[in-house]
């Protein structure tokens, strides 16, 4: 405990009270004597001013000697507990074998969801479905869904930030005994300034549909144009780096480029170095009142193909094959309309939504027998090959009550205009305008399960209508991520 010490303004007290009564009344002297009263009363004065200061001057240093004096005990005390700690952690580390340094907490607790997929399905038996007058991305035809019940498409989602900087994904698609990579990337989350990075395999963010999962979709397939565009999966995904801007307005602006190996149909895997692709991508939105919003496009979509099959009918009812090798360019504008009462869509909203593609591709076509079955490209024959191609489609969905919803969609696709060249002459040119109209209703019991209804008429093949009926459902297990607008 630190010892009390007077100030100097109490030891000037306490000097004044001891001054003697005699001078405060000096008038009771007189002549010489007044004199040497006065000077021996300033004498004692002064005498008395020099003991309290020395008094003081000692009692300040008997001060600085305690606090210097505890504050070496209190670090000695500090020192003796940090020793004694790191005794103990030394103990620890030597009882026990060491342990790997700790991480983020996202290492240990990825985000992980397993959406689960599956669906009975009513259609017609066709042996090989094909959109008529579109080139079939498999070759053969665009890979429609079993007739019955089947497991449909499932995927496993693995997500975490890495660090203050970045943050990844996996995403597996799961199909009886397949499993494919759909998504594996990576993206920046400090660069800042509203430049957003991703690298990897990763959707391409043309278009509105394209970045949607499946299980997002409000319809239990894909538009025709996105099958007819880019295949079975109904999106467009490649191995790439994706840049995105999104402007500091009040209006929604996003501005996007991308760079990418453009192994994915309609290009092909073309071993070489530098990218086989390039997209580019414009994104516009905002809010109209309370109840209103919107989001417009426009994208396109360059890539290259060689060696890219497909089947064909000769002029005498024979299969002959065709390989193509040239440019593909697709352009793409999309607008999304949405309502809610007072922006809040739990109880009820409705979304209206449509896209329109073109297509022209300009290159080589070998007509080829490779089955020897003596069709008219036994010979093989090479000719020049252009096409332009378009198609749309528009669809609007409305959930009258938090679990119920219904929507309609039609999809109408041109197959334009395609020289075949000399191969015209050797080839079955179909010219035809596939169209299929869809009506859907479905359940949520909540965010996470989903049970759908529809029924398609679907006339994307030429001389064939097909009534499709399809009882889906969607179940979402674990964390899962807002979806897009």
């Amino acid at each position: 405990m630190r010892t009390a010490v007077p100030t100097v303004r109490e030891l000037a007290f306490a000097a004044a009270l001891s001054v003697p009564l005699s001078i405060a009344s000096p008038a009771h002297a007189a002549g010489p004597a007044k004199d040497t009263d006065l000077a021996q009363i300033r004498a004692q004065l002064q005498q008395m001013k020099d003991a309290y200061e020395q008094r003081i001057a000692a009692l300040e240093q008997r001060l600085a000697q305690a606090e210097s004096t505890a504050g070496q005990a209190a670090r000695s005390a500090e020192a003796s507990a940090t020793q004694a700690q790191v005794a103990v952690q030394e103990a620890s580390l030597r009882a026990a074998p060491p342990a790997a340094p700790a991480g983020p907490a996202s290492g240990f607790n990825p985000e992980v969801s397993l959406i689960l997929q599956g669906q009975y399905k009513s259609m017609k038996d066709v042996p090989e479905r094909a959109i008529t007058g579109f080139w079939p991305a498999g070759g053969h035809d665009h890979g429609a869904d079993p007739r019955g019940f089947s497991l449909d498409h499932s995927e496993l989602v693995m997500a975490a930030n890495i660090d203050p900087w970045w943050r990844g994904q996996l995403m597996l698609g799961l199909q009886d005994d397949k499993a494919e990579v759909e998504e594996a990337w990576f993206q920046s989350l400090g660069i800042g300034h509203g430049i957003g990075l991703k690298a990897g395999r990763i959707r391409s963010g043309i278009g509105y549909l394209n970045e949607q999962h499946a299980h997002a979709w409000d319809f239990a397939d894909a538009p025709l144009i996105y099958k007819a565009m880019f295949g079975e999966h109904g999106s467009y995904a490649q191995d790439g780096v994706q840049l995105k801007w999104v402007a500091p307005t009040e209006t929604f602006v996003e501005l996007g480029a991308e760079l990418g190996r453009g192994a994915a149909f309609p290009g092909t895997d073309r071993n070489k170095n530098g990218s086989g692709s390039g997209a580019l991508f414009a994104h516009f939105g905002g809010d109209v009142g309370a109840n209103h919003s919107w989001r417009t496009g426009v994208s396109y979509l360059r890539t290259a193909a060689r060696e890219r099959e497909a089947h064909f009918t000769d002029v005498g009812g024979l299969e002959a094959q065709g390989a193509f090798a040239g440019n593909s360019r697709t352009w793409i504008a999309d607008f999304v309309w949405k309502w809610a009462p007072n922006g809040n869509p739990k109880y009820q909203n409705f979304k209206l939504q449509g896209e329109w593609f073109q297509r022209r591709e300009q290159g080589t076509l070998d007509c080829r027998d490779e089955d020897g079955v003596g069709n008219a490209c036994a010979a093989g024959v090479l000719s020049d090959y252009a096409s332009r191609q378009s198609g749309w489609y528009l669809q609007g969905v409305f959930q009258f009550t938090p679990n119920w919803r219904a929507g309609a969609r039609y999809d109408r696709l041109d197959s334009g205009r395609r020289d075949f060249g000399v191969n015209a002459a050797n080839l079955v040119v179909d010219s035809y305008r596939p169209s299929r109209a869809t009506l859907m209703a479905d359940y949520s019991w909540s965010e996470f399960s989903r049970l759908r209804l529809q029924f398609a008429r679907d006339r994307s093949m030429q001389g064939i209508t097909d009534n499709q009926v399809t009882l889906q459902y969607i179940m979402s297990l674990g964390a899962h991520g807002a979806h897009k607008f």
